[in-house]
């Protein structure tokens, strides 16, 4: 028989104000009722009612990965440093990793993610093709070093995280086994009971050769995809590309030098010439593993350094600072242009196409040119997608003006191909006898972070408003006060239970019956069920928390309604 959640046994502690520095709604809520405990910044303690919420997700989790055939292990947090320097990610991670030493001096890390140690344990226990495919996963905590962890579970720094790896000897295998997670994520988030999108993603430091994220819209979420309104077409905005076209160069009068003083910026360069913005061309200088490299855009555009990191990765991008100009006699602050430049890898936005003219920097303190054309004044390096998107740019699919919105990651799925395959030798015995090189996929879902996209989802002005298939009980039922109440409250809790339906009963002495219907609201289970004014008769309130509509019952009616439900 289920249980029955007695709160006056319940530990539970739910606060009328927000937290001072919750600044999210799934922060404030999720500490309002009790769900979740601050324990340092960007760490969380999960209460009694929020590992429940917790474990109901998790459980939907496990079941759909096992319906594809995924076999759930346990790997250990506490990994050698070895692994990740095989791959390389020890480096890429940077800052972003947990890193301790034993007593005998030993190097070891918190895992961030395991492709390396999941290649490492089937190097270990596959040897031939006849024992592939294979899916394997684990439900369990990961640690990064967030510099500014934030947004309450959101963006800690240890988060519950299910990832799973599937190992083939062939691409189609691939491909089959990126489909079925595919399918399994859509059912586990329609399970859920999220709204979700799933959009094209840039595979960045994981490698790979395609890789989709799966986002539900929130106003605090943390990345930014477009949609386009005329076509299907959804993508993470480092994903978005803009295709370059030529244009006719000829008419374009010879190279002019133009004497603008005090102009280091695009602003003041547009004001002192009395041109728009997009007539200049802006170029950034950046360093590229420590090799400074130049990025030009239209100046009315900016570059966005994540999107230019993540089409450069695993090299490390950062900005260059005052110190990088000392001795670079031909990188002139404020006045660079490509044309002349020496020694520079020169990267440019898809529309700083060949034949295109603009106005940029001359390489001279004070100067700048025009008719400084593409193709024939300076040559591209590499064309790369580097422009921050903006509402109403082009949709690569259609053309359609592009909408912007806002999202939290949920999940996110790579077709790794063989890059931990390479780092770790991991072979099998083909059909022929002869080594096959293992293909490799990654699949990730955010447990804890589906909290928070729940509570920031699903809430209103009254507090949180679980979906079923996840609320820490299936019926809320508040006893009004008196004893006659109490004791019909704990009667039909007891009788649900006993059909099998999730309880949780507010049978608290001395608090009153305001407080109770407020926190009733603010916990956010899906029914209502009150013990009030009627209870002497046999008749109960039963509230639907979603969409408020009430109604009377008797006891036996209340009780075959909230079965029927299951």
């Amino acid at each position: 028989m289920v249980q029955v959640q007695r709160m006056s046994r319940l530990m539970i502690k739910t606060l009328r104000d927000d937290p001072a520095d919750a600044e999210t709604l799934n922060h404030k809520l999720l500490v309002r009722a009790g769900y979740v405990r601050r324990t340092a910044a960007g760490i969380w303690t999960w209460l009694p009612l929020g590992k429940k919420v917790l474990e109901n997700i998790t459980r939907v989790v496990r079941e759909e990965m096992d319906a594809i055939g995924g076999q759930e292990v346990l790997l250990p947090a506490l990994l050698p440093k070895e692994s990740y320097d095989a791959s390389g990610r020890y480096h890429e991670y940077g800052d972003l990793l947990f890193k301790l030493k034993d007593r005998k001096g030993a190097e070891y890390l918190l895992g961030p993610t395991h492709e390396e140690i999941f290649t490492q344990v089937v190097k270990d226990q596959i040897t031939s093709y006849k024992d592939l495919p294979v899916i394997l996963y684990q439900i369990q905590t990961k640690y990064r070093d967030e510099a500014r962890p934030r947004a309450g579970v959101l963006r800690g720094r240890e988060f519950q995280m299910k990832d799973s790896y599937s190992f083939d000897t062939t691409d189609e295998g691939l491909v089959e086994a990126y489909q079925l997670h595919r399918a399994a994520y859509i059912r586990i988030f329609e399970r859920l009971g999220l709204d979700h999108r799933i959009v094209s993603a840039v595979s960045g430091a994981m490698g790979g050769s395609a890789s989709e994220e799966f986002l539900a819209p929130a106003p605090a979420g943390e990345d930014t995809f477009v949609d386009c309104p005329a076509c299907d077409y959804a993508a993470n905005t480092e994903a978005v590309t803009f295709k370059a076209t030529p244009v006719d160069g000829s008419a374009h009068g010879p190279v002019e030098e133009l004497d603008t003083p005090d102009t280091p910026t695009i602003e003041t360069l547009a004001a002192h010439l009395g041109v728009p913005a997009s007539a200049t061309l802006k170029n950034l200088l950046v360093k590229v593993d420590g090799e400074i490299v130049a990025v030009g855009v239209p100046g009315d555009r900016e570059v966005d350094l994540g999107k230019l990191g993540e089409h450069l990765a695993p090299a490390v991008v950062e900005l260059v600072t005052a110190e990088d100009f000392e001795g670079r006699p031909d990188l002139v602050r404020g006045y660079v242009g490509p044309q002349g430049l020496e020694k520079v890898r020169y990267i440019a936005d898809p529309r700083i196409a060949a034949g295109t003219a603009w106005i940029t920097g001359a390489n001279k303190p004070g100067t700048h040119a025009k008719n400084v054309v593409a193709g024939r004044d300076f040559e591209v390096d590499d064309y790369l997608d580097v422009v921050v998107v903006e509402a109403g740019d082009p949709c690569p699919r259609c053309g359609t003006g592009l909408k912007l919105d806002r999202a939290i990651e949920i999940g996110h799925i790579f077709q790794l191909g063989r890059k931990f395959a390479d780092a770790f030798q991991l072979d099998v015995l083909g059909q022929n006898g002869k080594p096959v090189r293992v293909t490799m996929g990654s699949y990730g879902i955010g447990v804890s972070r589906a909290v928070a996209a729940l509570a920031e989802q699903t809430a209103d002005e009254q507090g949180l408003c679980w979906p079923r298939e996840i609320a820490p009980a299936d019926v809320h039922v508040v006893a009004a006060g008196k004893a006659l109440q109490t004791e019909l409250a704990l009667d039909v809790s007891e009788k649900l239970a006993a059909a099998g339906v999730r309880v949780m009963v507010d049978d608290r002495a001395g608090v009153s019956p305001g407080v109770k219907f407020t926190d009733a609201e603010l916990i956010g289970v899906p029914k209502i069920l009150v013990a009030g004014r009627r209870s002497a008769e046999g008749v109960l309130e039963l509230k639907d928390r979603r969409t408020g509509e009430r109604e009377e019952l008797t006891v036996d009616e209340a009780i075959a309604r909230l079965v029927a439900q299951d």
